[in-house]
């Protein structure tokens, strides 16, 4: 019986390792299709799995009658992240572990109506925003938190800076929006209903545009079709001019960082220009052969300068240069 039990074994780890192939190759065949008819579903399973392995998590908040979707990780101060018009917070999958590991706990936020949070029947204006980012800091505890906001984001974190000095420590803004400015391209490109749109959308989001895959304009182009209409009611908000912030960030004193691409053609460096005259404790950064997408195109630089302004003891204008 031990003999013939000892010359099964090879036997056996053969079954095992044929049993163990034909799975994974049943579960690459069954991925790769899901990424040729849903890569986005497929991009952001991807970036979760990839996040959860560098140590962050994703979990829900209840705000209210709201369920918002968040990413966490990490010890240490507290850093909000808040991504653009018609982003997630995914979009800042690049740079949330560097932060973790820079002594950080970073969360980044699906605001309401992106990602994957609530999409309810309601205005998406940049104050009801705002008071999302409130109750989410009241909901995980934090008195006092630095705040990144990209594009849209930024136009939140001023926003929310504003009504809630108290409660902002520091704030970083990437190719913010915020105040009143002649757009260069139409922004509903942002909720895309051709190809052509995309071409245009990505042409004025970087100086170096991507190829889109004809599969993946596809599935941009049915995510557009089913939830386009936030961005437009974002931008519907926006356009009213309720919240627009011109002659009123004098009244922000926490240090500000400003990046900018300079090559953005979607929210000109001007735009940065005048925020940082009505901000003086703020610094302005402007990056040579970016675009909108900094955080992306010049992640090592935007990251560096703003791992240095969080953890300066005093941010002083011209640090950073």
């Amino acid at each position: 019986m031990e003999a013939s039990a000892f010359m099964d074994a090879p036997r056996t780890r053969r079954r095992f390792l044929r049993s163990a192939l034909l799975a994974i190759l049943g579960l690459a065949i069954i991925f790769g299709i899901a990424l040729y008819f849903r890569p986005l579903w497929a991009w952001r399973q991807t970036t979760q799995i990839w996040l959860r392995v560098q140590g962050i998590g994703s979990s829900y908040a209840q705000l209210g009658p709201y369920r918002i979707q968040y990413f966490v990780g990490g010890k240490g101060s507290p850093v909000v992240l808040l991504h653009g018009l018609g982003g997630e917070a995914g979009d800042w999958a690049l740079s949330m572990p560097a932060l973790m590991r820079g002594g950080f706990r970073v969360y980044a936020i699906d605001l309401l109506g992106y990602g994957r949070s609530d999409r309810p029947d309601v205005d998406y204006s940049i104050a009801l925003q705002s008071d999302i980012v409130r109750q989410f800091l009241d909901r995980q505890g934090l008195e006092r938190a630095d705040f990144a906001g990209w594009s849209m984001g930024g136009w939140i974190a001023l926003k929310f800076a504003l009504d809630h000095p108290e409660r902002v420590h520091r704030v970083v803004l990437y190719d913010s929006a915020g105040i009143s400015f002649k757009p260069p391209v139409d922004p509903r490109l942002f909720a895309a209903r051709t190809r052509q749109d995309l071409r245009r959308l990505y042409a004025a989001l970087s100086p170096r545009p991507l190829h889109i895959p004809q599969f993946v304009a596809r599935d941009l182009l049915r995510q557009a079709a089913e939830r386009g209409w936030v961005v437009r009611r974002s931008l519907d908000s926006m356009q009213a001019g309720h919240d627009l912030l011109d002659g009123k960030l004098g009244a922000i004193h926490a240090p500000v960082l400003i990046v900018w691409g300079k090559q953005d053609a979607l929210i000109p460096l001007s735009c940065g220009e005048e925020m940082h005259r009505e901000m003086p404790q703020s610094l302005l950064v402007a990056l040579p052969g970016c675009g909108h997408l900094a955080p992306v195109e010049c992640r090592r630089q935007t990251l560096a300068d703003t791992m240095r302004f969080l953890r300066a003891d005093v941010a002083l204008v011209g640090e950073l240069r």
